[in-house]
């Protein structure tokens, strides 16, 4: 059944004069990041927007590829133009819960003579968390850092401890080398928002990283965002309108993946390839990287394109393609873009103009 497009109807913004001028600043800062990140890092231009707009919606990012692709310099240079802190914790086979989350010590009371216990933080305890190499390391020690990517917060010793906003952990995988590894169950990986490809730099790249590493320099890094900033400007992203006809094309995204949805013409190529689909927070990360990207690139309503770009970080992951697909070599990623070429445009492209024309003539608050 198609979906009821007909007129449409954008939520009436709620960005007043101050949250516009920080939208404003947001746009600036974007830019401004863009450039910090160039003096260190060479291309990746699609993966630093992909962070960035997972770091405004306060998502987790997944990111998978092959070792040396500067993941980790990436991490700690944005850490460092955003003034959070950082902490990288290397997944290995021994790791423990508590080498993440902390532990409580037992030590002398100088002033009644007793044993007491306290609490030490582990490295958890950070704005921005690396967790490299994260299926390295038993369930139980990942479940502890995805406790913590979904409450904030840390448990030990049956205390609750708040974890330092903003949160922002970035979770690294080699697609490459899986003997004795722990692949996280899609229960786990559907806490990420993003699933970002790291791919090899162009030739050129290349060349200017060679030329770049190989000689003696040092980079002094701005700032460019606090943290409070950070924590306003993931507000003010959710306060973006979104008309009703981009809710429903973001919908199409995650229900067409669905076999044997009700009431859904599911696509042949998802009925051959596709074991299980994407489920609802699939839809609502559509719509919330849409309202970021969209102030980023400097507009303040989300389009149906803002969608199609964001597809494929927060589809790839959620897609459990079947042996039939194995077998011909089809992975989620093709899956995807099939989608998006399934999906019909010039129905949803005419809307988005509409939408953006009532906006435009709505009276400024």
């Amino acid at each position: 059944m198609e979906p009821q497009l007909g007129l449409v109807q954008p939520q009436t913004t709620d960005l007043a004069q101050d949250e516009l001028a920080a939208v404003e600043k947001l746009q600036r800062g974007y830019h401004n990041m863009r450039a910090e990140l160039g003096k260190v890092i060479v291309g990746q231009e699609a993966v630093i927007e992909e962070l960035l707009v997972a770091l405004f919606c306060r998502g987790h990012t997944l990111l998978v590829g092959v070792p040396g692709l500067a993941k980790t310099l990436l991490i700690s240079t944005l850490a460092k133009t955003l003034g959070l802190s950082f902490n990288r914790i290397q997944f290995t086979p021994d790791l423990m819960p508590s080498d993440i989350t902390g532990t409580e010590v037992i030590e002398e009371d100088k002033t009644t003579g007793g044993r007491i216990l306290r609490y030490v933080r582990g490295p958890i305890f950070a704005n921005v968390i690396l967790a490299d190499e994260i299926n390295r390391t038993p369930p139980k020690t990942q479940a502890a850092l995805l406790e913590a990517m979904q409450e904030h917060q840390v448990t030990a010793g049956g205390k609750q401890h708040r974890l330092p906003q903003p949160f922002f952990v970035l979770a690294t995988q080699n697609p490459i080398e899986q003997e004795g590894t722990y692949p996280l169950p899609e229960a786990q990986l559907d806490r990420f928002m993003f699933n970002i490809n790291v791919g090899y730099p162009s030739e050129e790249e290349e060349f200017q990283i060679v030329r770049m590493t190989t000689m003696s320099r040092t980079m002094n890094l701005q700032h460019v965002l606090s943290g409070e900033e950070i924590i306003a400007l993931q507000e003010i992203v959710r306060k973006v309108p979104v008309a009703d006809h981009v809710i429903r094309y973001a919908l199409q995204f995650s229900r067409l993946t669905r076999k044997g949805e009700a009431g859904t013409q599911i696509p042949d190529f998802v009925n051959d390839f596709v074991a299980w689909g994407a489920g609802p927070r699939a839809s609502q990360y559509l719509i919330m990287a849409g309202k970021a990207r969209a102030l980023l690139k400097g507009r303040y309503h989300v389009s149906t394109e803002d969608i199609r770009q964001v597809a494929l970080p927060v589809l790839r992951h959620r897609i459990v393609t079947n042996f039939n697909a194995e077998a011909e070599g089809v992975k989620s990623d093709t899956i995807v873009k099939k989608l998006i070429d399934h999906i019909p445009r010039q129905q949803y492209d005419e809307l988005d103009r509409t939408a953006a024309k009532m906006l435009r003539d709505q009276p400024a608050a």
